[in-house]
């Protein structure tokens, strides 16, 4: 709070460099030492020294490793399945299917309310392998990543059960809205208010069937990818291009190479307590040994493609690693308590619901952060709610909903870095292209915040 309005700077420098340099790590670098440039001048410290140590404190957080884990590990399986030629015969198989740019577009969006467990998962996953449906009806990849990235984030936050649920469950009952373990029945009872997890996913169809025609960005891309068959808008940012050639091309490729390690994937994660990372580390086990004994490619091939695979995420994970120095800027700066603070004097009943998603949505975007806003908003908003006799619960999923529209509508989200990674989009391309629509969604889900604030108590 001693910072004041001086804590919205170094967000604003991220997002105003990213915009105009078009790329997202140093804007992010820049920023995180503006902010702790602030930070020593304010406290009379080294900034420097200052900056380095929040940075090995976020690489030696438990979250950060598991992140890093998941994420690379999601890379190493992808690896494995794209050069085992699974992947390629799950595109051939569904181009049987799909005839039409709407039907490939409308299968982008079915597959990513299937993989519901897990938002990673669902990026990683649908982005990979609606590629080469959706380039072979001349869809931008702007297009494709829009659709991936709204059906990852928000649906894992109204289906009843994803890690988004379980993390949220927990919360809930260290704030003392749920009891001891009746956090994830607390949580079903807030679905229903969470606005923007619901718009957001469900206005996708009424772009695709031109209900609503589409615009902007991504209307442009359209246009291009039409008259010149360019899919992508400018170069794809990645340090390490994943090798896509088949390990053993002598071996037929067989759409069971890409089910079965995605059905083991999906099915470790449900038994192994709706955990990301061991669901995805036995996938990664099960699908080399499985390649491995059916002959897909050597050990050498397969281990060299596991590292691989692993290694083409090091761009995206260190975007994501120096966001997570940014929340930590922020959090020193007291970023959230500072617009609560501001906000506060416009607060009534009818209104909190609506605040509190629209200042909460602000910060989620200046630091990207979802499920760290989670855990500092939330136990402050439970005693706001209850001070003013507003619905604890509606107010709840707002918070949940102002957390999924910084993942939608942030340039450095971890939402938005995954997606542009799995899609081959240039990260800014993504972001800005669909900023628009998630804008739209943020603002139907502000009305109906509005509405629930004077009918629910």
């Amino acid at each position: 709070m001693a910072y004041g309005a001086i804590a919205l700077i170094p967000p604003a420098v991220v997002i105003i460099l990213a915009i105009k340099q078009k790329t997202s790590f140093e804007p992010l670098l820049i920023g995180c030492l503006v902010g702790y440039a602030i930070i020593g001048f304010h406290d009379k410290t080294n900034f420097f020294t200052n900056f380095v140590d929040s940075f090995e404190k976020v690489l030696g957080d438990s979250a950060s490793v598991w992140v890093i884990l998941v994420c690379g590990l999601y890379g190493s399986l992808i690896g494995l399945m794209v050069r085992s030629g699974g992947t390629m015969k799950f595109g051939e198989w569904a181009l049987t299917k799909i005839k039409t740019k709407r039907g490939a577009l409308m299968g982008a969006w079915g597959l990513g309310l299937f993989i519901f467990l897990d938002d990673y998962m669902s990026a990683l996953t649908v982005g990979f392998s609606m590629k080469k449906i959706t380039d072979a009806f001349k869809i931008p990849r702007e297009k494709l990543a829009y659709i991936v990235n709204t059906t990852a984030a928000p649906w894992c936050v109204v289906v009843p059960l994803s890690t988004w649920t379980i993390f949220v469950g927990n919360i809930l009952e260290t704030s003392h809205v749920a009891a001891k373990g009746q956090g994830l029945v607390t949580y079903w009872k807030i679905i229903p208010f969470v606005s923007y997890g619901y718009v957001s996913v469900l206005i996708i169809p009424l772009f695709i069937y031109g209900i609503i025609p589409w615009f902007g960005k991504l209307k442009k891309a359209d246009i291009r990818a039409e008259e010149t068959g360019q899919l992508v808008a400018s170069e794809f940012n990645d340090v390490a291009t994943l090798d896509v050639s088949p390990m053993n091309p002598a071996k037929q490729s067989k759409l069971v190479y890409f089910l079965i390690p995605i059905a083991v994937l999906l099915i470790a994660t449900i038994v192994l307590d709706k955990d990301a990372l061991k669901g995805v580390m036995v996938a990664v086990a099960f699908t080399f040994i499985y390649y491995l004994v059916i002959k897909v490619g050597s050990f050498k091939q397969l281990s060299e493609t596991m590292f691989g695979g692993f290694s083409s995420m090091l761009y995206a994970l260190a975007i994501l690693m120096m966001s997570y120095v940014l929340k930590d800027v922020n959090d020193k700066m007291g970023l959230t308590q500072y617009v609560l603070h501001a906000a506060s004097p416009y607060l009534n009943k009818e209104f909190l619901p609506v605040i509190v998603f629209v200042s909460l949505s602000l910060i989620s975007v200046t630091t990207g952060s979802s499920w760290g806003l989670y855990a500092i908003a939330i136990p402050l908003v439970v005693p706001l709610a209850q001070h003013f006799g507003s619905n604890v619960l509606l107010n709840c999923g707002a918070v949940i909903s102002a957390g999924v529209f910084g993942a939608n509508a942030c340039l450095y989200s971890d939402a938005t870095v995954l997606t542009a990674q799995s899609t081959e989009c240039n990260n800014l391309d993504h972001g800005l292209s669909q900023l628009p629509y998630a804008t739209i969604a943020f603002a139907l889900s502000s009305v109906v915040y509005i509405i629930m604030g004077f009918t629910i108590h």
